[in-house]
């Protein structure tokens, strides 16, 4: 073993001050804070293994290294995702959020279930490169030899990437109180059947998916449309939710609500906005594994 692989206390500190920074990296290319958290210790442990006195930049190499580390994971999980039961939807998250007002806009624009779910539509060297650039701000030659391409290569990544997002304009933030407004329009809508609120806020084209991962009841294809929501929300989730206990809270920097059923956490709620105000999708996770962790954690 090298003279350098044991880790002094200081260069622990450096890492754990870096771990929110590469917890944030890790969930927006996986989708998964329970993956994301492996893939992050993955890279702790390869660089205590590592003689760090042939590292020059430790931020740097660490980033690039847990870049690759969830490259490898993504090519995996989309394989096993190819028979996945039903909707896929990212992990959802509670943030720890800092409470500055302008980190915690900024936070909820890269955070969201919209922004996850468009960055699902990238590849995944574009999800890469786009997130090391515009997100974690690494310059194009860091980029290039983190994905082991040239840096015109990188630039061609970024580019595309941005075209998507500026297509899909997921990176507008939605007025808390128009959040809120949606929730208490939904609740009542199961709890009392009243719909008249919850349509004015739809989207015509509006969306209801449900992940359950093939382990819960979840409807398998999205519902489309306003009508044929509010009658889904009239004839089966007010059958199965109206006496069910609600607590709001943050997911993913935005405003959604926990189902829960004697203590236990059964569904994860939230929703995605148009530049309008008006709700694109209601975003229903059910999967236990995706509801196991949902502790605030720190995530940048």
């Amino acid at each position: 073993m090298s003279p350098n692989t044991e880790l002094a206390q200081a260069e622990v500190f450096f890492f754990e001050d870096l771990r929110p920074r590469l917890n944030g990296l890790a969930y927006r290319i996986l989708g998964s804070f329970s993956d994301a958290e492996d893939a992050v210790q993955d890279t702790f442990l390869k660089w205590a293994s590592t003689d760090r006195l042939e590292i020059e930049n430790t931020a740097g190499w660490l980033i690039s290294v847990c870049t690759r580390r969830c490259l490898d994971m993504r090519r995996t999980g989309d394989r096993a995702r190819m028979d996945y039961v039903g909707a896929w939807l990212p992990e959802p998250i509670q943030v720890a959020v800092p409470p500055e007002a302008e980190t915690r806009v900024e936070l909820a624009s890269s955070l969201s279930m919209a922004f996850m779910m468009m960055l699902e539509r990238l590849t995944p060297k574009e999800r890469a490169a786009y997130l090391l650039h515009d997100i974690f701000y690494l310059s194009y030659d860091e980029i290039a030899e983190t994905l082991d391409i040239s840096e015109p290569g990188g630039r061609k990544l970024v580019s595309r990437a941005r075209a998507s997002v500026s297509k899909s304009k997921t990176r507008h933030a939605t007025p808390e109180p128009r959040q809120e407004e949606f929730l208490t329009a939904f609740q009542s809508a199961v709890e009392t059947g009243e719909l008249g609120p919850l349509a004015r806020m739809l989207a015509q084209d509006a969306r209801l998916s449900t992940d359950g991962g093939g382990k819960v009841a979840a409807i398998r294809d999205p519902i489309v449309g306003c009508n044929a929501i509010c009658d889904f929300v009239s004839r089966k989730l007010r059958r199965y939710w109206a006496e069910l206990d609600w607590t709001r809270t943050d997911l993913n920097g935005s405003r959604g609500v926990l189902i829960q059923a004697d203590g236990q956490t059964s569904s994860a709620v939230s929703a995605t906005f148009d530049e309008a105000g008006f709700v694109q999708e209601i975003l229903i996770v059910r999967n236990p594994e995706k509801l196991h962790s949902l502790n605030p954690v720190q995530i940048h």
